[in-house]
């Protein structure tokens, strides 16, 4: 999955919404992510970076339906609309996404699930913990997450994420449609993070496909000492052992890279 993060304020630097066309500046980097291994694309409209300001639905709309109803045109690959949102993901869904990734595992808009089931469309469920008050912000190495709390890390994750299963499912959405994403980055600290990636086997046990978007995220900036920009190796390594550990599709900003970082994997772990 290439990220296409339709912001001005993205955490890892890619935001096309300062560019003076943002949907050309889309449909050109969708088409080479396409070239380049992309086997689904991720339009997001507000930045979920650790501290970030919330966008308004209006905002967003502006910035997503126009870039997903162009890059429909253009590309042969099934469109994702990153949003919690229901009146954005209404118009994502009309403008030609085809799936839902809410990062609040629907439990900030109560009418998203019926979107999604009127639509058809599949949903991806993120486990999210972020809280504005637990992040920590660094000038070079970007903002994280230093005082989430659980009681046993991988148990609350995946019983959260059993929450969100039985929304999708009260609205009617089958399990063929659900994906699951444990929120790599999303309210967990370094460790935390490192962990959930090297532990993936756990939520398999649920029987949902399994997303991961570790890609140029603060836990490998704050391990390597590094900022976004020069997370390739750290991503790579994430990849490989999130995969290895389990995951179905990656979430990724380097796409030629990634895709072959995942193929290689693919071929390793799978070998007969």
């Amino acid at each position: 999955m290439g990220v296409i993060n339709a912001t001005p304020d993205s955490f890892s630097g890619d935001g096309l919404d300062s560019h003076d066309d943002p949907v050309q500046a889309a449909v050109k980097l969708g088409r080479q992510f396409v070239a380049n291994g992309a086997h689904l694309l991720d339009v997001g409209g507000e930045s979920t970076r650790p501290g970030a300001a919330p966008a308004a639905a209006e905002l967003e709309l502006r910035r997503v339906t126009p870039v997903i109803q162009s890059l429909a045109a253009a590309v042969d690959v099934p469109i994702s609309v990153d949003t919690s949102k229901a009146s954005v993901a209404e118009a994502a869904l009309a403008a030609g996404a085809s799936i839902v990734n809410d990062v609040w595992g629907l439990k900030r808009d109560g009418a998203l699930a019926d979107v999604v089931y009127a639509h058809g469309a599949a949903l991806i469920l993120m486990h999210n913990r972020s809280r504005s008050a637990e992040a920590s912000g660094d000038g070079r190495l970007g903002g994280h997450y230093v005082g989430s709390e659980y009681d046993e890390l991988l148990a609350d994750v995946r019983s959260e994420l059993e929450e969100s299963i039985a929304l999708a499912h009260d609205a009617g959405i089958a399990d063929e449609k659900i994906i699951l994403d444990p929120g790599i980055g999303f309210g967990k600290t370094v460790d935390q993070n490192r962990l959930l990636l090297n532990k993936l086997g756990h939520f398999k046990e649920l029987g949902y496909p399994l997303l991961i978007g570790p890609s140029r995220k603060s836990f490998i900036g704050y391990t390597l000492n590094l900022p976004p920009d020069d997370r390739l190796e750290g991503t790579a390594a994430a990849v490989a052992v999130g995969i290895t550990s389990g995951a179905d599709m990656v979430r990724v900003h380097d796409v030629r890279a990634m895709a072959r970082v995942a193929r290689m994997t693919d071929a390793l772990v799978r070998a007969a």
